[in-house]
């Protein structure tokens, strides 16, 4: 008994070693086989001069500051636990940036304070959601994988969606908390249930299409979802 106790002991420490980052890109690539690589994430503070936190990268007008693959690029995303620990291993504080579609999870976006208005719209509705990735600036709404021609079809068949919603779908990425990027922390708003199985994720067309009644549903005739 002694001996199980010691084992767990050292378990603990080891895992306080180890930085939030890995532990979430070792859950997202192992468990839940979500490829997954480090973003280029935030300048240090201060480095950028008076234009605040920028990015690590090396482009002063980055449009998205550390929310970005950089090095290694967007193909390097992988499953592979050795790759995984030696990437979070060097850089313990990098984002951790899922690549979306194929197999991997692809996600609906929305400005941050329409999409938590969209997300009451949808629980009223009575719709089932899975995890909801918060930053500063948006949120995402994490679907089951779509294809490019799936989404095409979808879109077509809409005779308006709001021109505040982005898709990251085959070839985008996504940034996953616990990250830190330019615009602030990246977190759960609504989180994963079990660490050790993949999220139930729902189905694009689902979500795309509540989302679309959300934003044309208001008694005025106005969009719920507009900037």
């Amino acid at each position: 008994m002694r001996e199980i106790l010691g084992r767990r002991r050292r378990l603990r420490l080891r895992r306080k070693g180890r930085s939030a980052q890995l532990d979430a890109a070792l859950t997202c690539a192992t468990a839940w086989q979500w490829p997954v690589l480090p973003g280029a994430g935030p300048a240090t503070a201060g480095a950028r001069g008076d234009r605040g936190r920028g990015c690590a990268c090396p482009d002063p007008e980055c449009a998205v500051p550390g929310a970005h693959p950089f090095d290694p690029g967007l193909l390097a995303a992988t499953t592979d636990e050795r790759m995984v620990r030696w990437w979070w291993t060097n850089r313990p504080a990098a984002p951790v940036v899922l690549a979306t579609g194929g197999s991997a999870p692809c996600a609906l976006s929305l400005p941050a304070v329409v999409g938590a208005g969209a997300l009451t719209a949808l629980d009223a509705m009575g719709l089932r959601i899975g995890p909801v990735v918060a930053t500063p600036t948006r949120w995402s709404l994490l679907v089951a994988p779509y294809t490019l021609e799936r989404l095409g079809e979808l879109l077509h068949a809409k005779d308006w969606v709001p021109s505040s919603l982005r898709f990251h779908g085959e070839g985008g990425y996504l940034v996953l908390p616990p990250s830190e990027i330019g615009a602030g922390q990246v977190c759960w708003e609504r989180a994963p249930q079990s660490r050790s199985v993949a999220p139930w994720l729902p189905d694009v067309e689902a979500v795309l299409d509540a989302l679309v009644e959300a934003s044309t549903g208001a008694p005025d005739g106005g969009s719920r979802l507009a900037y």
